[in-house]
């Protein structure tokens, strides 16, 4: 389903298209690719919404900052310096975060307007990101596919080319909250990663990779979240072909579980600690699949340069049960 959401100040109109299947509604909006809703039932079969967002435009436009569900890129997380270095020339890219490039940027692929089509159980966004745009080297060609299969699981597929020397690094900013409402810090976390990438006070990879054991960061076995996180974590698995199951989010009371499974190397866990308009710090735990923070100044990092003949991609899917 298919209607008018809201309109941008340019006059540009939004649409959010509805998703359904096996008891799951997705809400997905053509401005930001934004994961506007994600109904789900809990234990005892009542549904309810465990993603933050907003019920109108205004809302996403008045509250940026959080990247509110959002389709994140060029470059999900940060670049040092909003400096790209590649093949030896080095590209000015804006500072939004203090020193650093954030999520591609003051005017990322979260506040663009896509183009929407239909497909089977989803809808498939694209745009062009023309050659320089946020500093970005290439003319980037994207397309996301937002789907729920047969057991209701929401798969996000991306895909992009470029026709000159590129990064990219995507992923979706959505914040959980499997209660429905409140504070999300009772949530229980599990993930399957045994070392984190620690950073520096502008929150920048040292480019160690440390092992969790015996610190608050050791996740392996599933507790709580509680608050005070804004870390990227190196998944087991490493990079993969196909999305492998990395993470488990449980609310014990309403007993509503979501899995995490995908092809990215990393997880960037965030306990939502500085959310600002309707929602209170810790109301939400955004699990942002994705490849390290500043690979471009760490070569030893999963690499994320893309060049014309090659194609970037990724999936990340979401599952949903209760127990």
């Amino acid at each position: 389903m298919n209607e008018l959401f809201g309109t941008l100040p340019d006059g540009t109109p939004v649409h959010r298209w509805t998703l359904e299947r096996a008891g799951v509604r997705v809400g997905i909006l053509s401005y930001g690719g934004i994961v506007q809703s994600v109904e789900v039932p809990d234990r005892d079969g009542r549904g309810g919404n465990v993603v933050l967002g907003f019920a109108g435009l205004d809302g996403y436009l008045a509250h940026q900052g959080p990247f509110f569900g959002a389709l994140v890129g060029r470059y999900a997380n940060r670049i040092a310096g909003g400096r790209l270095p590649l093949d030896g020339v080095t590209h000015e890219l804006p500072r939004n975060d203090g020193p650093n490039c954030l999520h591609g940027g003051g005017n990322g692929f979260d506040k663009r307007a896509w183009e929407v089509a239909p497909v089977e159980y989803g809808v498939r966004l694209t745009r062009v990101s023309p050659d320089g745009e946020e500093g970005f080297p290439g003319r980037l060609e994207v397309s996301v596919t937002y789907s729920l299969d047969g057991s209701g699981a929401l798969r996000i597929v991306y895909e992009a080319v470029t026709d000159a020397p590129t990064v990219v690094n995507l992923t979706n900013h959505a914040y959980w909250n499997l209660a429905g409402s409140g504070n999300a810090g009772g949530h229980v976390l599990r993930l399957a990663a045994s070392r984190r990438t620690p950073v520096d006070a502008d929150l920048i990879p040292t480019g160690a990779l440390e092992d969790v054991t015996g610190t608050r960061f050791d996740f392996r076995e599933a507790r709580r979240t509680g608050s005070g996180y804004d870390d990227n974590f190196v998944l087991d698995k490493g990079v993969t072909d196909t999305p492998v199951e990395v993470a488990e989010l449980h609310d014990p009371e309403s007993g509503r579980v979501l899995t995490v499974a995908t092809t990215e190397p990393g997880l960037q866990l965030y306990t939502a600690d500085h959310l600002d308009g309707p929602f209170a710090p810790g109301d939400g735990v955004a699990l942002e699949t994705q490849h390290f923070p500043d690979s471009p100044h760490r070569p030893e990092f999963p690499s994320t340069v893309l060049r014309p003949g090659g194609v970037f991609r990724s999936q990340t899917v979401y599952g949903f049960s209760a127990r």
